[in-house]
């Protein structure tokens, strides 16, 4: 399986990205990282970045009639006076030198300033230089203040990042790996790697499953998902990074809470919507355990504590005495007088503290103090314990923006907040019509987007509060699944990339009943592309996902109680006759083991052949 995924990954190669242009983005983060520029501080477009500029990203003249184009400020014209030595008038970088092989040598300029002796704000901070000089002549450095008309592939080159850290790193990771002269590959060859990854992470995971075949099977929702060639490697999303971070800390919370929540803090630090999947590390937290617990002492009971421990139970409150007393020892030889008075204080007070100890055991700190006359039947688990998950995931988040919070001089948040408005998740924003966000809402009333904000709230926290109830903590992928897809139907996103975790929760878990989601998603945005109004074909994918989504609850609620009839095993005959003795009354014993004297004998059988003959019981221990 895991090679025939690569196998599959591998076809997203083939071809530049067909569908998105993000991948340009990432790229363009990367060389500004490289720069020594924190990518928060200037949009795309802006003069000040025009030295990071090349024909690639930045292309001229009748290269910006293809699709996808969006046209920039071109970079003011510097003085010649102004220009610094040794650069070249039309490139606008320094000239390189040539080796003794007349190849180029690599740049060491220092990091890009907008006026000569006046370095970039941000640059000699995070200690990075120029790119790499790129020797293809359709990659060299536009001139400033050209006359041609120029555009860049970047989407949005008006506005800052949206991006986190950790994807921020990861760009910046995949620039310093790549080679001289490449272009997208690079991206698309860590998506594949990313996704064959979070297929090794969930076959490796199958192993420690009860059910391992299944488990593996599961597995190939994700690693033979169409979604994952075109989306993780050919498109290059970002998305791959976020989905093998959270696979691997849902697998790892049951066991490790605090790196299970580690690796689902660097997840939402790498795409943000992996958040939502957060509150299934936290399933079945305010779950009451139904099955008495045993205290637990600690290791201060001595082995004379111990055997006062097991003679109190068995003489202790509530039970009945032996009946015999074994006579007490014969007193030695050369026995002296009786021990003293203080001899008999310290081995009285000993047997006090000792009752006293079993009374109330002294108990670890995650569990309640319980009694030797009423055992406890239920406890809250430990509150450390749940946070625990939380804590360690907003430590990593913190810990990822600190950086760029010190050396960045704009918000770390970037475009973030103007995206959501622009998607149509603000309150009264008019773009919610446009895009068909809420449309399974809209359904029930139109123009939800004044009040769709708090409903949406008010059902995932219901969702939320059913997880924490009801989850199980050794599956919290289920939860995460249940959130992650609850979220999805109420805002229905028109990108099918967001739609990846779903893709990857289904594959842990094997609800087969939630990938209508994605399918919906990638429904909305090609007929988006395509169609001037196919926006109701986006409104049935939902609506069709939705009751696929409830068809299956059903189903699984009705099938509930039939298997857990069939996984009980059956009662042995002999075992309903002990409880019927030992339960009731003394009919009720011989009257079951009349019936099951009368099931043993075979009805028309000659007096005494071996079907009539009274078969002996055994002898009770």
């Amino acid at each position: 399986m895991l090679v025939g995924g690569a196998a599959i990954a591998a076809t997203g190669l083939l071809a530049p990205p067909r569908t998105s242009t993000d991948a340009y983005r990432y790229a363009w983060d990367g060389r500004v990282q490289a720069a020594g520029i924190s990518p928060y501080d200037y949009a795309p477009e802006d003069p000040a970045l025009a030295s990071l500029r090349d024909r690639w990203l930045f292309p001229k003249g009748p290269a910006c009639h293809g699709p996808d184009r969006a046209p920039v400020r071109p970079a003011p014209e510097r003085p010649k006076a102004e220009r610094p030595e040794g650069r070249h008038p039309e490139a606008g970088r320094p000239t390189p030198e040539r080796t003794a092989l007349g190849r180029p040598t690599p740049e060491r300029a220092a990091p890009g300033s907008a006026k000569p002796g006046r370095p970039i704000p941000g640059g000699p901070a995070l200690g990075g230089t120029h790119p790499r000089a790129d020797p293809a002549p359709d990659h060299a450095h536009s001139a400033p203040g050209s006359a041609e008309p120029q555009c860049t592939r970047l989407n949005r080159p008006s506005v800052h990042t949206i991006y986190p850290p950790a994807a921020e790193g990861y760009f910046l990771l995949v620039h310093r790996s790549a080679p001289s002269g490449s272009t997208l590959l690079p991206l698309q060859t860590g998506g594949a790697l990313l996704s064959v990854a979070t297929t090794a992470v969930l076959l490796a995971a199958a192993r420690r499953r009860r059910d391992p075949r299944l488990a593996t099977a599961r597995a190939a929702l994700w690693a033979w998902c169409p979604a994952v060639p075109v989306e993780a490697v050919n498109n290059a999303h970002v998305d791959a990074l976020g989905v093998l971070l959270t696979v691997a800390g849902l697998i790892a919370v049951p066991r490790r809470r605090a790196l299970g929540g580690a690796l689902l803090g660097a997840a939402t630090a790498a795409k943000l919507l992996p958040a939502v999947a957060l509150p299934g590390a936290l399933s079945g937290v305010l779950a009451r355990a139904t099955k008495p617990c045993e205290p637990r002492t600690t290791a201060r009971h001595t082995t004379a504590h111990r055997t006062v421990l097991e003679k109190f139970r068995a003489t202790g409150p509530g039970r009945p005495a032996p009946a015999e007393s074994p006579p007490p020892p014969p007193p030695r030889e050369g026995a002296g007088s009786p021990a003293p008075a203080a001899s008999r204080i310290r081995r009285a007070a000993a047997v006090v503290l000792s009752r006293a100890a079993v009374l109330r055991p002294t108990t670890s700190f995650n569990r309640p103090a319980t009694s030797a006359i009423r055992p406890a039947t239920s406890f809250i688990r430990p509150t450390a314990s749940a946070v625990l998950p939380v804590a360690a995931a907003a430590a990593v988040v913190a810990l990822g923006y600190l950086p760029y919070v010190l050396l960045s001089r704009s918000s770390v948040l970037g475009y973030l907040t103007g995206y959501v408005a622009e998607e149509g998740y603000e309150t009264g924003s008019a773009a919610a019509d446009d895009k068909n966000r809420y449309a399974l809402l809209r359904l029930l009333h139109p123009g939800p987007e004044t009040w769709a904000l708090p409903v949406v709230a008010a059902v995932l926290l219901a969702v939320v509060g059913w997880v924490l109830l009801r989850g199980d903590p050794q599956r919290p992928w289920r939860g995460a699944l249940v959130v992650t897809g609850t979220a999805f139907l109420l805002m229905t996103p028109g990108y099918p990339w967001y739609a990846l975790l779903v893709v990857a929760l289904v594959a842990l878990d094997g609800r087969w009943e939630w990938l209508g989601v994605p399918l919906a998603g990638v429904a909305q945005y090609v007929t988006a592309r395509a169609v001037d109004d196919g926006a109701w074909v986006g409104t049935l994918g939902y609506a069709v996902a939705c009751a696929a989504v409830m068809a299956g609850w059903a189903v699984r609620a009705l099938r509930a109680p039939l298997a857990a009839s069939a996984s009980r095993p059956p009662r042995p005959p002999a075992e309903t006759a002990r409880t019927a003795k030992t339960t009731g009354t003394a009919e009720t014993a011989e009257t079951a083991r009349t019936a099951e004297a009368a099931d043993a004998a075979t009805p028309g059988s000659p007096p005494g052949s071996p079907a009539t003959r009274p078969r002996r019981r055994r002898a009770r221990r």
